[in-house]
């Protein structure tokens, strides 16, 4: 006879279960009115601001310094509250260079049900608020972010946030992150597809209008603020008849980074402006080509009716049947308007690296003042 199992033992050693009492039926309260504003049922509080966690923060910071270029992007979780967005965790998304688009949004969305799935096992947040995109020089106007942000609009609470992080910013010692949304009239031009220059002017729109900035606040608990704040503290030195400069120390070392003169990557930047210059000049020429070809197509049904009507009065001052009126439309082929997203989109890139450049060459104009000035020059 076999030994018994270790599982078995420990099932014959526990009490037998007993039978569970029927449940009653549940009953549902109203929501007390001094809640009924912090419990946003219906998603009818609109966001007035932008919350991101310490270890958001960390993630999207190492994320992006360990991608390649500004391909770093990811999703991001948490909860709407009382107006509040608070994003409390999220995760980077695979990056395919190499493979197709259709099979690598298959692996993406693969990857991104995984991810989610096994959040909520383990009971974290998988509530989707958003995704984060890595940028830099601030340049984050791009067909791929638009698409991304309109999804989300369409199918999220508050239709999500983008959190949008400058890699060059990071870069200089200044940790960028910023909120956008999609404004209600690109959404609808977005849905009509209606982006001719008639859409843009009767919706009003141009680069400045596409995406609205949300205010973003970082938060840290209090143990690591106290921390921080310990580091920062500067105390008093313990060698005797200190120089002044070290009477004070500090567990931080101090940061001379922004004492330096250098060309802060200016020759970069004046690159990418003249890059996006191009690319707005390349875009414009297709689409006045699309234009004139529009506009060819046109004369060439206009005068094709304007033939057929005077042939039609000949016939009928002769005495005859009056020709069949056709469709031109199955004659001439009239391609739609080009659209005007992808030039607006590309005046948002040069709009981007135009005011990087600016506040770069105004911090080195300073300090190359200032150390003129301090060396009596």
């Amino acid at each position: 006879m076999a030994a018994p199992s270790m599982a078995a033992a420990l099932a014959a050693s526990l009490p037998a279960p007993q039978a569970a009492p029927t449940p009653a039926a549940p009953t549902y309260e109203a929501i007390p009115a001094s809640m009924s504003k912090a419990i946003d049922i219906e998603a009818e509080i609109p966001l007035t601001c932008v919350q991101l966690d310490g270890i958001v923060v960390t993630k999207i910071l190492k994320h992006s310094r360990e991608a390649f270029s500004t391909t770093a992007h990811g999703l991001l979780l948490g909860l709407d509250l009382d107006g509040i967005l608070e994003v409390s965790n999220s995760f980077a998304l695979p990056n395919h260079n190499n493979d197709d688009d259709e099979k690598a949004t298959k692996s993406i969305a693969r990857y991104q049900q995984s991810m989610l799935r096994s959040l909520k096992e383990v009971q974290g947040d998988d509530n989707v608020v958003g995704f984060y995109q890595a940028t830099s020089l601030g340049a984050f106007f791009n067909q791929s972010l638009i698409d991304t942000q309109a999804i989300h609009q369409d199918r999220l609470r508050h239709g999500g946030v983008v959190i949008v992080h400058d890699i060059s910013q990071t870069a200089r010692g200044n940790a960028s992150f910023r909120a956008f949304k999609l404004t209600p009239a690109f959404m609808d031009a977005y849905r009509r597809a209606n982006f001719s220059t008639a859409g843009l002017i009767s919706h009003r729109l141009t680069f400045g209008s596409i995406l609205e900035e949300i205010p973003l606040r970082i938060r840290t608990n209090a143990l690591l603020s106290s921390y921080l704040g310990t580091l920062a503290t500067h105390s008093s030195s313990t060698i005797s008849g200190a120089h002044p400069g070290v009477a004070t120390t500090s567990a931080l070392s101090p940061s001379y980074s922004g004492l330096d003169i250098g060309n802060m990557g200016l020759t970069k930047n004046l690159e990418q402006v003249a890059e996006a210059i191009d690319n707005y000049r390349t875009e414009e020429g297709n689409v006045a080509y699309l234009s004139r070809q529009i506009a060819r197509e046109k004369l060439r049904a206009e005068t094709y009716v304007a033939k057929r009507k005077e042939e039609n009065a000949r016939r009928v001052a002769q005495g005859l049947n009056a020709l069949p009126e056709e469709d031109v439309s199955r004659l001439f082929r009239i391609p739609p308007e080009p659209s005007r997203l992808e030039s607006m989109l590309l005046l948002g890139q040069v709009d981007a690296y135009a005011k990087s450049l600016e506040s770069s060459a105004g911090t080195g104009l300073v300090k190359m003042y200032a150390a003129k000035a301090s060396s009596g020059v």
